[in-house]
């Protein structure tokens, strides 16, 4: 299996050769739901789905309901499900103490159990807060399909409110075998792994030491692809975990590539220094740089004025500031045209984009949030495509289009609001952060 070395090279990236029209661009939510549960219920040989969770709820029942039913009525076919283990086992933020759900795929497997289904839990940390399993990427037969988006209601559509997220379609062979020999032979093979719709019979000195064992093997891990440079399109999965790892190297040298233009998604602005840095390189240089966004009410963890307050509900407003503070440093390139940032807002939808294009060369397509966690903590992947003749600029026209529908460009730092502007709660908690300075840890963290 190929390694980079410690400053990779994107001229001898290892990767795959993408034939024309291999790669399908979704661009909603209802319709990433739809293709999800058709590849399912026709699989034939494995379903391999990795997400950061598979929740309890209409969607998630939607979901687990059609791999089940795809099991049974195929004892060939390998269904495997791996999510984060912690957040497998806890309630959703902010409701308290509740069974997460593993009770859930526990009781689901008892009632139904079939040898051919299984549900892994991926423990990236001993605690969720140091770290989780944010792999994404759906492999069914020979196709992925490639999302940040978890499953649940929201990130499906189903019912009112959906979070907006990049879907991406793959008939590729090649990159479907590497992304499922990764979770096979680096997860599902893994003692700290655990399977989460079976009882659970754990000793906890001895998983500390399996977990541990885990992070150090996966941050010296990388997918399978061949060393030499495809000519043509090609795509080229990377994984990383912990700080300076390949895929933070990797991501860091793309960043250091526009000659005309660089675009950005990122859900929470919260950019490490080492990405700030590029993007104020490339603002020397007379690069555009485009930053897409998502207003603090089309955060996840926005609440609305006329519903009960949580501690939670101040992240948005954390991220407004930096996104200020951002701003201002910068307004000089702001007014000319120079940096452009947009603001993603539908309603009482969210928005849970991530990634990158360089010039008409490269796109990055992955679940990585951009942000310091992502950089040091998360088990974190993506798809890097190439595409120096190119054969998929359309595709990649319309996808921005459709991201930036909803979106609104800053013309200036003060458009956006600053603590003073707050509800009183959010000023009090913000207030009390920023003078024992634990706001720096929550951006470090969340």
């Amino acid at each position: 299996m190929p390694f980079f070395s410690r400053k990779p090279d994107l001229g001898t990236l290892p990767g795959f050769f993408m034939p024309a029209g291999c790669m399908q661009t979704l661009h909603s939510a209802s319709e990433f739901r739809q293709v999800l549960l058709t590849l399912i219920r026709g699989a034939q040989t494995r379903i391999h789905l990795a997400a950061l969770y598979l929740q309890q709820d209409e969607a998630g029942e939607e979901i687990l309901d059609a791999l089940f039913q795809a099991a049974s009525n195929n004892p060939q076919l390998d269904v495997r499900v791996f999510v984060d283990a912690h957040r497998a086992q806890r309630g959703l933020i902010g409701q308290g103490r509740k069974a997460g759900n593993a009770a859930w795929y526990r009781s689901r497997a008892q009632q139904h159990p079939l040898p051919n289904l299984a549900i892994h839990g991926v423990p990236v940390q001993r605690q969720e807060l140091f770290g989780v399993m944010h792999l994404k990427g759906f492999v069914i037969d020979n196709d992925v399909l490639y999302s940040g988006a978890s499953l649940n209601n929201v990130y499906l559509h189903v019912g009112e409110r959906y979070r907006f997220d990049r879907y991406h379609l793959f008939h590729h062979p090649e990159l479907a075998d590497s992304l499922s020999h990764f979770l096979l032979s680096q997860l599902a093979s893994s003692p700290a792994v655990l399977r989460l719709d079976q009882p659970l019979d754990v000793d906890k000195r001895e998983q500390r030491q399996q977990v541990s064992q885990l992070r150090n093997k996966l941050s010296q891990q990388q997918y399978a692809a061949p060393s030499a440079r495809p000519a043509g399109t090609s795509i080229h999965p990377i994984i990383g975990l912990g700080r300076g790892n390949r895929f933070n190297r990797l991501l860091l040298q793309l960043l250091q590539q526009p000659q005309q233009q660089l675009v950005i998604c990122t859900p929470y602005f919260n950019l490490p220094r080492s990405v700030l840095r590029q993007i104020d390189a490339l603002l020397a240089r007379n690069v555009h740089v485009e930053i897409i966004s998502g207003d603090k009410q089309a955060n996840d963890f926005y609440i609305p004025p006329d519903q009960p307050f949580k501690f939670i509900g101040c992240l948005p407003y954390l991220y407004e500031i930096n996104l200020r503070r951002f701003a201002r440093k910068r307004q000089s390139f702001l007014q000319s045209g120079q940096l452009t940032l947009r603001l993603w807002k539908h309603d009482s939808n969210s928005f849970h984009l991530k990634g990158a294009w360089v010039d008409q060369q490269y796109m990055l397509i992955t679940g990585n949030n951009l942000n310091p966690r992502a950089f040091t903590l998360d088990l974190e992947n993506g798809l890097l495509i190439h595409d120096p003749q190119q054969a998929l600029q359309s595709q990649i026209a319309e996808e921005l289009t459709s991201i930036r529908r909803y979106s609104t460009v800053l013309s200036h730092y003060r458009q956006l609001q600053k603590l003073h502007d707050y509800p009183e709660r959010v000023r009090k908690i913000l207030g009390r952060l920023g003078k024992l300075r634990i706001d720096r840890l929550f951006y470090r963290l969340l």
